[in-house]
């Protein structure tokens, strides 16, 4: 007889072939189980409880029957803090929809053409929906298209992390059998989740929403339309998607109108997309007669340095560091997270936790502001060094042994290992050799930098202090770092808004000039040197 397994908080089970993972088991019940290592059992986020033990899921197999707990996605989701909003900027209502009444039934037009009818008078019932597709996190605004307001917001997890945590994991991910398809459905699935309740929350028939514009890397996009990323990960890192396109909703099994379309910005290069396409938009870089550095800081570190209107523009690979993964005590910015830190002058530590301004918590990891904040102030104070090791002589109580190495402790319980800080110093290493490199593109010093505009739900939450104090940033850029937030989604409404917005930026993208981090002379030596703190 085949062992049964049962989700308890899912309420699901089945019989399994003897010596199938507990995670092998929930994905064939569509049970979300976290693995961004995608189950060699590295990342240890995959923890579920077996008759009270804790255990990973990726090296647990199934030889009996077994009843396991998990924390579901319903619940991270809820207390998971995401920025759904971003700095923008004043243009005319011009969408795509628009509908008639001609007396009988209403006409639905795209642009100049009739894209079906509706029984009755539905002119006044016209919406679009903004999603930014990001490598952690969805967000989804629906718009109403006759006056512009939002209507309703949602926010979640991508559920893509669960297989596979930053882009090139999902790229990998999609070379095997059926990846592909799983990461498209998985991701079709919850924004249909997410159209509908934010359709709840508005009144709004999800039948009277006609547009949605896909605001996200270029990796997501190809996840999104179900068109193979493979040429992303291999030279000369093609992107199939060019953006500046409608591909049919129903082709995506999309609920909305049944004539409904998705419309796409365009990309930049393979790994610079349409969220940075929605940011360069809504920041007006190419409008402005400054030297500015626009920063999307994430799983992929996109940057664009633009001085006088010209535009170059990178990508840095940084790693899932700064979303929590891949650090022992690492989670996402949640209930019980550390999201700041700070050293006094003689030596007390002070840190605040997600969800305290409404009730006590006691901290149970470290978000990605938290683990930067720390990490600054370990090295301000000269308890890591500028190698990234931790210092023989630094004198703190919280500098301890764990499992025979020195590890920092926030808590008891929460605490910053050395390969955590080498994690860190990979993932801002990569971010500043971006930042080098296009400052010698340009012929320009960190000195005649303006300003800095730091983008994106991670980067809103940062602080310029630790950005500094890590050398993530040149200390040049000192008061002159400004947090715009997420404008690939503020982005995303303008491209859904305005026609001449799609017009102007299919245009100027092809102006901007790329420079590819990889085949740039000299780099190897640069990102060696910008490990240091």
């Amino acid at each position: 007889m085949l062992p049964v397994v049962t989700f308890i908080n899912e309420q699901k089970g089945a019989a399994v072939p003897s010596a199938t993972t507990v995670l092998d088991a929930a994905r064939q019940l569509n049970v979300v189980l976290e693995s961004p290592c995608n189950g060699v059992g590295t990342c240890g986020k995959c923890k579920v409880q077996i008759n009270a033990e804790t255990v990973l899921a990726c090296r647990t197999k199934i030889t009996q029957n077994i009843t396991v707990f998990t924390q579901t996605k319903e619940i991270e989701n809820k207390t998971l803090k995401i920025l759904a909003s971003g700095k923008s900027f004043e243009y005319p209502l011009k969408p795509f929809i628009s509908k008639t009444f001609d007396g009988e039934k209403t006409l639905v037009y795209g642009g100049d053409k009739i894209l079906g009818t509706e029984t009755g008078d539905t002119a006044n019932s016209l919406y679009g929906i903004a999603v930014d597709i990001g490598t952690t996190t969805l967000v989804t605004a629906i718009i109403d298209l006759t006056s512009g307001k939002e209507t309703a917001a949602e926010s979640r997890l991508n559920p893509q992390s669960a297989y596979a945590q930053d882009v090139l994991s999902r790229i990998h991910f999609c070379n095997s059998s059926g990846g592909l398809t799983t990461l498209q459905k998985t991701l079709t699935d919850t924004l249909n989740e997410m159209f509908a309740a934010a359709a709840a929350k508005a009144g709004v028939s999800t039948q009277h929403i006609y547009e949605i514009v896909y605001s996200g890397n270029t990796a997501m996009l190809h996840l999104a339309c179900g068109v193979s990323p493979k040429p992303l990960g291999q030279y000369p890192y093609v992107s199939q998607i060019q953006g500046g396109e409608h591909i049919p909703s129903a082709n995506l099994s999309l609920n909305i109108s049944p004539f409904g379309l998705v419309y796409l910005p365009p990309v930049i290069s393979a790994f610079i997309g349409a969220d940075i396409t929605s940011g360069i938009l809504v920041s007006q870089l190419f409008e402005r007669k400054e030297t500015i550095l626009f920063i999307d800081i994430g799983t992929n570190g996109e940057i664009v340095l633009a001085k006088d209107g010209a535009l170059a523009a990178t990508s840095a690979a940084a790693g899932p560091a700064f979303e929590g993964m891949n650090i022992v005590c690492g989670m996402r910015a949640g209930n019980g997270a550390v999201e700041s830190f700070h050293i006094e002058e003689n030596g007390t530590v002070s840190f605040q936790v997600i969800g305290n301004e409404e009730y006590p918590l006691s901290a149970v990891g470290i978000c990605g502001s938290g683990l930067l904040d720390i990490t600054g102030e370990l090295v301000r104070s000269g308890i890591i060094g500028k190698s990234g090791r931790f210092s023989v002589t630094a004198n703190s109580d919280r500098l301890r042994e764990k499992d025979g190495k020195k590890t920092f402790f926030i808590t008891d319980s929460v605490y910053l290992t050395q390969n955590d800080v080498r994690q860190i110093q990979l993932a801002k290493g990569a971010i500043r050799s971006g930042i080098e490199s296009l400052l010698t593109a340009l012929n320009l010093t960190a000195d005649e930098v303006q300003q800095v505009e730091i983008a994106g739900s991670f980067g809103y939450h940062l602080n310029e202090k630790s950005l500094l104090d890590i050398g993530l940033l040149p200390a040049a850029f000192k008061d002159k770092v400004k947090f715009v937030g997420n404008t690939a989604q503020s982005g995303g409404i303008a491209f859904l808004l305005n026609t001449d917005c799609r017009e102007k930026m299919c245009s100027a993208v092809t102006e901007i000039r790329k420079i590819e981090l990889a085949n740039n002379e000299g780099f190897e030596k640069l990102f060696v040197a910008s490990l240091a703190f």
